[in-house]
C-alpha cells in the first residue's frame, strides 16, 4: 500500500509547497492532479502561479470531478499530489453531483492504492460563521470532507505561517484513552 498524507491548513499557509515538495522527496518525480476550474481571472493567476513551480518532473493532470478515476488511472507508478480537495468539493457542489458518495469512494480506495498520494485541503472551518446558506453548507461539507480524509491517510499535517505541525499519527493520543 501506498503511504496517503493530508495537508490542510489556511490559505497562504503553505500546504501546495509543502505537498510538492514530500511528493517530490519520494522519487525526483511526481503525478500533480489539480481539481481547479478557472472561473475569473484571479483563480487563473492562482493556477498559473501554481504552474509556474512545477518543472519537467511533474506529469500534470486536470481533473474536476472524477478524481477516484485518475487516481486509479495513475497509481502504481510516481507518487501523486492533489491539489487540491476543497475546489474538487466545490465543482461537485456547484455541479449538484453527490459529493457524500464521492468522498466515501475515494476514502474507501485509499488503502488499493500502490503509489503514494499527498492531498492538499483548506482548513475553512475557524473563521466566522458565513452569512448565506450556500457558504455554510460549503464550509460544513468541507469539515466533513477533511475529517473522512484524514480518518483514512497514514499522516496529516497542518500547515502555519509556512510552517507544519504534524496531527496524525499522534503519540499523545495513542498513548490516553479519549472519553
Amino acid at each position: 500500500m501506498g503511504k496517503s498524507i493530508l495537508i490542510t491548513g489556511g490559505a497562504r499557509s503553505g500546504k501546495s509547497t509543502l505537498a510538492e515538495q514530500i511528493t517530490l522527496s519520494q522519487s525526483g518525480k511526481g503525478v500533480y492532479i489539480a481539481t481547479s476550474q478557472v472561473f475569473d481571472a484571479e483563480i487563473g493567476e492562482r493556477v498559473a502561479l501554481h504552474q509556474s513551480r512545477r518543472g519537467a518532473e511533474w506529469q500534470t493532470y486536470e481533473e474536476p470531478y472524477d478524481l477516484l478515476r485518475v487516481l486509479r488511472d495513475s497509481d502504481g507508478g510516481e507518487p501523486r499530489l492533489v491539489d487540491c480537495l476543497t475546489l474538487w468539493l466545490t465543482n461537485l457542489m456547484l455541479a449538484e453531483r453527490d459529493w457524500r458518495a464521492a468522498v466515501a469512494e475515494l476514502a474507501a480506495a485509499l488503502p488499493e492504492f500502490t503509489a503514494p498520494v499527498v492531498f492538499v485541503t483548506n482548513e475553512v472551518g475557524a473563521g466566522i460563521v458565513p452569512e448565506n446558506k450556500l457558504a455554510r453548507a460549503f464550509r460544513d461539507a468541507a469539515g466533513l470532507v477533511n475529517q473522512e480524509i484524514a480518518t483514512a491517510c497514514d499522516e496529516v499535517y497542518l500547515t502555519v505561517s509556512g510552517y507544519p505541525v504534524k496531527v496524525k499519527p499522534n503519540d499523545i493520543l495513542a498513548q490516553i484513552q479519549l472519553t
